[in-house]
Order: C-alpha cells, then structure tokens, then sequence
C-alpha cells in the first residue's frame, strides 16, 4: 500500500505545479506586451508628434518696463505708491515741491495780460488814427474846392483889372487868396501823408504787440506743462517696481525715480539652438510652461525670431579668429507672443524662467 501511495503522490505532484507555471508566463507575456504596447504608442506620438516640437528650458518672460523719470527738476513732496503696488494708465505716482512752478505760471499769466493790454491800446490807437485820416483826406477835399474857387476868382479879378472894370487892389487880392489856396492844399495833403504814415507806424506796433502776446501765451503754457509735470503719471497699466525715489530728495530732470511693469501684453524669449531652428517660422503654436506654475500650460506662438544670435548682440562680441578656437553651439532668441485669454497670465511676472516647446508642423500637418 506504501508503494501506491508514493505512485500516487508523485503522479499527481506535476498536475499542481503546472497551473503556477502557467500564471507565470501568462504575467511575463501581459507586461510585455504592456511594455510593446507603450513602445509602440511612444513610437506613434513621437512620429506624428513629437519629432516635430523643438523645446528649451532657456526661456524667460519679457515685458517693456517703463522706467518713470521727471520733465523737470525738484524736490520731491509726495509719494504716492509703493514697491509691488498695482497702478492704473494716468494714476498719480509721485509729486514734486509744485511752489516755484506755480509762481511761475503766475508770472507768465500776468505777462500776458499786460501785453494783451498793449496790444489792445494799439488797435484803439489805429482805430483813431484811421478816423483821423478820414478827417484828413475830407480836408485836403475841402481845400482843393476852396483853391479852385479862389482860382476862379482870381482869373475873373485879372481881367477886370485889365479891363479897368475893376480895381487893381480886389485883383491883387483875388491873387493872394488864390496862392493860400494852393498853399493850403500843399499842407493839407502832408497832413494827410503824415497821417497814413502814422498809421503804418501803428500796425507795425500791433504786428509786433502780436507777436509779444504769442510769445506770452508760448511762455505760459510751457509754464502750465512745467507746473503739471510736477505730477509724475504712471503712462501704463502694471505694478511698481524698484523705487529709488524719497521724500525731500532734490532729483533732476530725467533722473531715474521708479519702474513701472506693464500688467499685459507679455512675451516669452525662448534662446534655442542653431540647430533647432531649421523648420522653426513665425506663426507656429507654443507651448509654456513656467516654473512657477508647473503645473499650467500657457498657450502662444512664434511671433518672430532674432536677425543675430544672443552672443553678437553682447556687449563684447566673441572673437573666434584666434589660434584657440572651441566650436560653441549658439543660440537664437525666439519672441513668442502669449495668449492674452488666459486667466493665469497674471502670475507672470517679467524674468521669470520657463520651458518652452515649439510645434514646427504645418498647419495642414496639425489638422491631420
């Protein structure tokens, strides 16, 4: 009975083992074929995708800071705004010490209005030099009448005295009046020419009176700009940043007092590769990713890229025609445009780094 007994445990000992084996092979056959699976689905995206997106990591944010200077010097009085500060296009940052400029707005105004009253005596004045003209000429009218009458009656005096009709004296007479006739006339006429003379005189006053009251309202004017460049306006939307100036301080004009970051209309300058630039064209969809949301994709495109790389437009330009020369793989900012629909856009902030990758297909390749 031993002896079939052990028959028997070793005829059933392979029929247990062989369901363990089994499994085995069934686990060792399903992860490759998860591992061939993925293989192969890496293999599809990187055809159809992923040959064609050039990325970088030497990427940063941009933006056109505004540094904020004065027109005009001061001492500053006021100071509205802080570091980190959000501002509005127009809003009010800092105020100079206004007193002088309005003294000089003062004197401007009052300058002006005593030329303006010049200028106003002039016209009065031309206005009744040209009555006395009229007066004049109306004289120099009256004379001429009175000469010719006078005239006549010295020719009608003569001949009566040549006739004996008349007397020698009424004829002699007849001759004075006509010669204070002429006489008259004679004056009359310079009278008038003075007058005329006179005026000309008087609009070449006016004209320069005009001219002063121009100059006047030039200088007031530039006094009103200097009074409201006291004033120092934020001419963007953003934040404040790097503020140098303080209370009391004398700045000059055009001296640096504080930066203002523009809130929108940022850019990202993505330095790639030479060698990553051969199907790389303005207009191609971008992805980013900043270090400081990892975990959000920003949206954009290639809004244009560099005539020189970053290397030529450095302050000292690398010479290579020397005897110790090592190739170097240069690099070529890259301007890509952000989607301004994005919500996120205002968690970046001027310098901050990023990953950014290119997609070089066409646009018909992306639709397929």
């Amino acid at each position: 009975m031993s002896e079939i007994a052990l028959e028997r445990a070793t005829a059933t000992l392979p029929a247990k083992t062989m369901p363990k084996q089994s499994l085995k092979w069934m686990l060792a056959a399903g992860f490759v074929g998860l591992l061939a699976v993925g293989a192969a689905r890496y293999a599809y995206d990187w055809w159809s995708v992923g040959r064609f997106l050039e990325t970088t990591d030497d990427a940063y944010v941009g933006a056109n800071v505004t540094p904020i200077s004065p027109h005009v010097a001061g001492f500053v009085a006021q100071i509205l705004v802080a570091d980190n500060d959000r501002v509005s296009a127009g809003q009010t940052l800092i105020r100079l010490d206004d007193r002088d400029f309005r003294a000089a707005v003062d004197r401007a105004s009052a300058i002006v209005a005593q030329r303006r009253a010049t200028l106003e005596s002039l016209i009065a004045r031309e206005q009744l030099q040209q009555s006395t003209i009229r007066a004049a000429e109306a004289d120099v009218e009256a004379k001429i009448a009175g000469a010719a009458f006078a005239k006549e009656e010295d020719a009608r005096y003569r001949q009566l005295a040549q006739s004996s009709a008349g007397s020698q004296q009424n004829a002699q007479k007849a001759l004075a009046a006509n010669a204070v006739a002429q006489s008259a006339i004679t004056s009359s006429k310079a009278a008038l020419d003075a007058a005329r003379q006179q005026l000309a005189v008087l609009d070449a006053q006016i004209a320069e009176a005009r001219a002063a009251v121009e100059e006047a309202d030039a200088d007031l004017r530039t006094a009103e700009l200097n009074l409201g460049y006291t004033e120092i306006r934020s001419p963007i939307d953003g934040y404040v940043g790097n503020r140098a100036a303080q209370t009391g301080a004398y700045v000059a004009g055009g001296a640096y007092l504080v930066a203002v970051i523009p809130a929108h209309e940022l850019w990202v300058d993505a330095n790639f590769k030479e060698d990553q630039l051969r199907h790389m064209v303005a207009g191609e969809a971008v992805t980013i990713v900043a270090d400081t949301l990892p975990d959000h994709i920003f949206h954009g495109s290639v809004l244009s890229l560099s005539p020189g790389t970053g290397a030529i437009f450095s302050v000292i330009p690398p010479e290579n025609a020397t005897g110790n020369f090592t190739k170097i793989v240069q690099r070529v900012p890259v301007r890509i445009a952000l989607d301004g629909s994005d919500p996120e856009l205002g968690a970046l902030r001027p310098g901050l780094s990023s990953t950014v990758s290119v997609d070089t297909r066409s646009r018909s390749e992306r639709l397929r």
